[in-house]
């Protein structure tokens, strides 16, 4: 895939939040109202927000439960000695979509009411990275590049008219924990655009990668993985092919290791377990508060580390609601599904977004129980935050 031509952030004027906390930059809620286009699609990439906690009382499924047909791998074995850092993925037929969530509350039916109708589809074999990129690979990428990311470079007035130049500044989007329990129909209340953030700097100015190279790379929108692929000679997954590998070979399964959230009581992956989003109540039952490196938990069946949890990860596929219920009223198996031929998300029509899979340290299912697999997230395409990664795939010989 070869790399997007570099985009500048489009102005979007957002209602300023209901309390007034700091942005880390000059007149910070004018900052965020103009720098974050496409805000309430990636945090957390819900569709809507709903108030709810553990244990909350189960509500009827909206949709209808669909089947689970088994998946049937292609046998062919890989072609060739596999590319560093990459495993196989056999490619076949299977079931695509969510599982009805295991915890049957608001927030569960929320993360799968974009990911049905259940359908079938096929993806020919692949390579995929068995990790995210993380920060020395990116930074080798840099190095012999000399690339410089979209949250390195400063706005451009042109693009957002009414920004005075003491807002135009360089930085990204941090999560930040409040200081008291809030209303969660407010995601602009724990999320901060702050100067100087970016994949070097990912908790802002004060951070660096110091023992972090081999943690997720973030900060990165959607042109700067697609640069890193086209430098890599690889290319960013779309939907159908990432799903298929976080299956690892599993049909139907709500989880991509299986059927409970902790099998034996063991954690499988880097998620939030505290009061979302208040400070100081994430417990790190789990080993982390925030992100970890890559590869701290088991890997599923085919190898593959963090296709649940840690950092949310780009695909190709640019973003529609109603896209399964295209594919399945097609009818037949889907044969390596590209996504829809352009974007639509109905809470922000304006705003062009690509698809985002697996969750990331901040799902919980108080808020976000993407960890889910086959549920999906979006996110604007010029957007970087420091729970958003990327991994790439090449491909295989073509299967039958």
């Amino acid at each position: 895939m070869a790399a997007s031509k570099t985009a500048s952030r489009k102005p979007v004027v957002r209602p300023q939040p209901p309390r007034n906390y700091s942005r880390g930059i000059a007149i910070a809620l004018l900052s965020l109202a103009i720098l974050l286009p496409g805000l309430a699609g990636w945090a957390y990439s819900r569709n809507s927000p709903v108030r709810t906690v553990p244990g909350a009382t189960p509500v009827a499924n909206p949709v209808a439960k669909a089947d689970f047909l088994p998946t049937i791998p292609n046998t062919a074995p890989a072609p060739s000695e596999a590319p560093k850092g990459m495993v196989w993925i056999p490619g076949g037929e299977y079931s695509m979509g969510a599982q009805d969530s295991p915890h049957m509350n608001e927030v569960g039916m929320q993360a799968t009411k974009d990911s049905r109708p259940i359908h079938r589809v096929y993806v020919d074999a692949f390579w995929m990275d068995a990790t995210d990129v993380t920060n020395d690979e990116f930074a080798q990428f840099v190095a012999a590049t000399g690339y410089v990311t979209a949250a390195e470079r400063k706005p451009r007035a042109v693009y957002f008219q009414g920004a005075t130049p003491e807002n135009l500044v360089a930085g990204s989007v941090i999560f930040t924990p409040t200081d008291q329990a809030v209303s969660l129909d407010d995601h602009f209340q724990w999320w901060s655009y702050v100067k100087g953030a970016n994949w070097r700097h990912p908790l802002g100015p004060g951070s660096d990668l110091k023992g972090k190279g081999k943690y997720p790379v973030v900060h990165v929108a959607y042109e700067d993985a697609n640069a890193y692929a086209q430098w890599a000679g690889k290319r960013l997954p779309t939907e159908a092919e990432w799903e298929f590998a976080a299956r690892g070979g599993l049909s139907g399964k709500p989880f991509v290791w299986g059927d409970e959230f902790r099998p034996d009581g063991k954690w499988m992956a880097n998620t939030y377990q505290g009061h979302f989003p208040v400070k100081g109540t994430n417990k790190a039952e789990d080993g982390y508060e925030g992100i970890s490196a890559v590869a701290q938990y088991p890997a599923n069946g085919y190898g593959l580390y963090d296709m649940s949890g840690n950092v949310w990860q780009w695909t190709s596929d640019w973003y529609r609601p109603d896209y399964y219920a295209t594919l399945a009223a097609a009818g037949g198996v889907a044969r390596n599904p590209q996504g829809p031929p352009a974007s639509f998300d109905p809470s922000e029509p304006g705003e062009k977004k690509k698809t985002h899979r697996g969750g990331s340290f901040l799902c919980t299912d108080q808020y976000c129980s993407r960890y889910l697999v086959g549920t999906r997230g979006k996110g604007e395409v010029n957007t970087g935050t420091n729970h958003l990664g990327f991994r790439l795939v090449k491909s295989g010989a073509a299967s039958h």
